[in-house]
């Protein structure tokens, strides 16, 4: 019997599984991870496997994994009962386990290692520059592109693109068990051009070739290799399906349909196995092999409950969900959109059942209408954080509520940061990196760029700058202090600040300030017409830049490292420093060729968070609301998933962030030097689907990717919508920007939302 667990009626259903194939829709805050882990704990209880048997349970990330194994304990008086009954794992470590029993199988050496991303994006990068070395892709770029504008789209914006396009066609091309090999036999036997998957073929056997020197694997390998292994090794099969007599999968909309076969191989025809999902959930569709499709198939083909029973919200937040679904299946605009969302509608716990849904509070449901701009979104926002936090600043912390501000793009949490920041609160960021990453990484991108281009005086003024950081920003923050005599010592660092950077954008010859001659000597010239504090101050920098230029033949992490303890002083400041040399030190060792231009660039990528890095990011480790009681979380709306708080605000709900697909709306997917508004990346995917097929009469249309990318977009924000609006258990506040450019409009469904709100009163 289980322990100190009462399933409400929908999870008393899923209790009565005895064997077979079953599809569970399950609504945000239905328990999923709960009920898995009582229907574990039951079938181990009732004696249903052998010693040598054990249930698996697939998950989506690492941290689920750490709670699924606490939570089936819980069900034992003594959890040694359940010791090696069961084997939680997420896909990509199932596929490890099982590549690795037999990796000379599938063209890998015995000790095979995996790299990570930081390492696949580097291998990519040199593949996509080396091959644009000797290529074009010319004919994708607008034709009236200025001369300009042209030239930095190729040395920048294009470049970026590519990598962006072959990581999803790679990643797609090995969820279809492609490799460059069969896929070049197809593009010499395609009836017609493919150049974007000509590109990405070439660049895809260049990366596999490094993989293949460094005897490694990627993640989308293991998937693809364990899937190859499986199909191949009859033997190996069976014992792996006697091993895992039940197969129970949770978060099952984001599964791929290599993921899939995977697991249907291991149930068998008759096997057992439970797929809980939400495909109202499914936000990491777009351009990923994710298809929730594949969930839903699965239900309707297969015995099926639904959970509808959420007791994470209050009714009024629940039901502005339910007409969100109702609204997007009946009357959006867009119909082929319509299937974005689906039922079941979201129902409170039934009486006498936990947990018990907080207090109905329709008032706590609020879609302001204001046009803001940008700015004044952030400004309003951040003053609203602010002055609910002070309410009960008074309290226990154990008594203060969680707080949460999720934005739709990472750039948009970042602004509201430093919005945050402004106003002296600090928040908790769950984005791509931190706020201080951002800062340490960008601070000493500058100081390696000035030394790699050392007579550049626009360089060296930066530089400056980041060596006098503490000071910058402290007149707007002395006006708010009360005492006079630090408020003055600021306003005169600030000042001070600003002459000294300004003198030295003026150098002509930045060499007669560092090192002049004797008749040449900038700063001795300048002491006739500047107070002697400016003189003072440059003479202290000119001595800091004598050093690090003395340091510029070390080694890159110990250059790094210097330069860091003369700019920080701070202990979280020096210890992301350390972590950034690390990193560099790897790249200078992978890409020997690489000087002081490219290594600083690399940082630079860090600091405008266009890379993550392992131990930069919250990512995979998990996160608990709960520890930061009394303050306010900024997360991207992807990043919030299978989280809560008690209030919760959502911005930027326009048609920029959540079009609609109207003539009017825009798609960040379309980039705006792409001959006639393509989406490279869609239509690159649309061609490796046309030389898979390899149908004449199904061949691949210019255009046509990007419009399936269109409504394939808009419906994955209208479910990035509804899992915003399911984070909030209390309190939810909605807003809308104007959007950088003056002409973004309410998101329509923010439109309805708060139409819909109003009509209620």
């Amino acid at each position: 019997m289980l322990l100190s667990f009462i399933p409400r009626p929908s999870q008393e259903k899923i209790l009565r599984y005895h064997g077979g194939r079953l599809g569970i829709a399950a609504v945000p805050g239905a328990g999923k991870t709960q009920v898995l882990s009582a229907l574990a704990a039951q079938l181990i209880q009732q004696g249903r496997l052998a010693s040598d048997q054990e249930i698996l349970i697939v998950t989506l990330v690492n941290s689920a994994v750490d709670n699924f194994e606490a939570r089936i304990k819980r069900f034992f008086d003594d959890p040694l009962l359940s010791l090696y009954k069961y084997r939680v794992r997420t896909l990509h470590a199932l596929a490890h386990e099982i590549v690795r029993e037999k990796p000379s199988k599938v063209g890998l050496e015995e000790r095979f290692s995996i790299i990570d991303e930081l390492e696949s994006t580097r291998i990519r990068g040199e593949a996509v520059r080396a091959w644009l070395a000797s290529h074009s892709l010319d004919e994708y770029l607008d034709p009236a592109l200025e001369t300009s504008k042209l030239d930095w789209v190729k040395r920048k914006d294009l470049p970026e693109t590519l990598d962006g396009i072959v990581k999803a066609f790679i990643s797609s091309a090995k969820n279809r068990l492609l490799t460059p090999e069969s896929l070049r036999l197809k593009l010499d036997a395609a009836p017609a051009p493919l150049p974007l998957a000509e590109f990405s073929c070439a660049v895809y056997a260049d990366y596999q070739r490094a993989l293949a020197y460094r005897g490694a694997a990627d993640f989308d390998d293991l998937i693809r290799l364990a899937l190859t292994l499986l199909e191949s090794d009859d033997d190996f099969l069976a014992r792996l399906r006697y091993r895992y007599p039940f197969i129970l999968e949770d978060e099952a909309q984001d599964s791929s349909l290599t993921q899939e076969r995977i697991l249907r191989l291991l149930c068998g025809e008759n096997g057992n196995w439970v797929r809980v999902g939400d495909p109202n959930q499914a936000i990491f569709e777009t351009f990923t092999t994710a298809d929730p499709e594949l969930l839903r198939g699965f239900i309707r083909e297969n015995r099926s409950e639904e959970m509808p029973e959420s007791g994470r919200s209050q009714h009024s937040i629940l039901q502005a969900a339910n007409f969100l679904m109702d609204w997007v299946m009946t009357d959006f605009p867009n119909e082929p959109a319509r299937t974005a969302l689906s039922l079941p509608h979201i129902e409170l716990v039934p009486e006498g059942y936990l947990p018990v849904n907080p207090p109905d509070d329709p008032n706590a449901v609020k879609f302001i209408a204001t046009k803001y701009t940008p700015e004044q979104e952030l400004d309003a926002v951040a003053k609203s954080v602010k002055n609910y936090l002070d309410s009960f600043a008074e309290l226990p912390v154990n008594e203060q509520p969680t707080v949460a501000v999720l934005v739709p793009r990472n750039k948009r949490g970042v602004e509201l940061v430093g919005a945050l920041r402004h106003l002296g609160v600090e928040p908790i960021e769950l984005m791509n990196s931190s706020y201080e990453t951002r800062v340490t990484a960008g601070a000493l991108s500058h100081l390696l760029t000035y030394l790699a281009e050392p007579g550049n005086a626009g360089k060296l003024a930066k530089a400056y700058q980041v060596w006098r950081r503490d000071w910058r920003g402290q007149d707007k923050e002395a006006k708010e202090t009360e005492d006079s005599e630090e408020e003055n010592r600021e306003l005169e660092n600030s000042a001070l600040l600003e002459r000294a950077n300004a003198l030295l954008r003026k150098v002509g010859r930045v060499e007669n300030f560092i090192a002049p001659r004797p008749a040449e000597d900038w700063l001795s010239a300048l002491a006739e017409s500047e107070p002697p504090q400016i003189v003072e101050e440059l003479s202290a920098f000119r001595v800091v830049v004598r050093r690090w230029l003395s340091a510029v033949s070390l080694p890159i992490d110990q250059l790094t490292l210097t330069l860091a303890q003369d700019v920080f002083s701070e202990a979280a400041d020096l210890a992301l420093a350390n972590k950034l040399a690390l990193i560099l030190r790897s790249v200078a060792d992978e890409q020997s060729d690489w000087r002081l231009p490219e290594l600083s660039a690399e940082l630079g990528v860090i600091a405008k968070n266009q890379r993550r890095f392992i131990g930069f990011a919250e990512d995979d480790s998990g996160f608990d609301p709960e520890k930061y009681r009394g303050r306010v979380v900024v997360a991207t709306m992807h990043k919030a998933k299978g989280l809560e708080w008690d209030r919760v605000y959502l911005t930027s709900v326009n048609n920029y962030d959540f079009p609609a697909g109207e003539d009017n709306d825009q798609f960040m997917s379309e980039k705006w030097f792409a001959r006639g508004k393509l989406n490279l990346e869609a239509e690159a995917l649309a061609q490796l689907g046309a030389l898979e097929i390899n149908d004449e009469f199904r061949w691949y249309e210019e255009g046509a990717a990007t419009q399936r990318a269109r409504l394939d977009y808009v419906k994955e924000r209208l479910r990035l919508l509804y899992v915003g609006i399911t984070r909030a258990k209390r309190e939810l506040t909605v807003t809308w920007n104007s959007g950088r450019q003056g002409n973004a409009t309410p998101a329509l469904a923010f439109a309805a939302l708060a139409g819909w709100r109003e009509d209620l009163g």
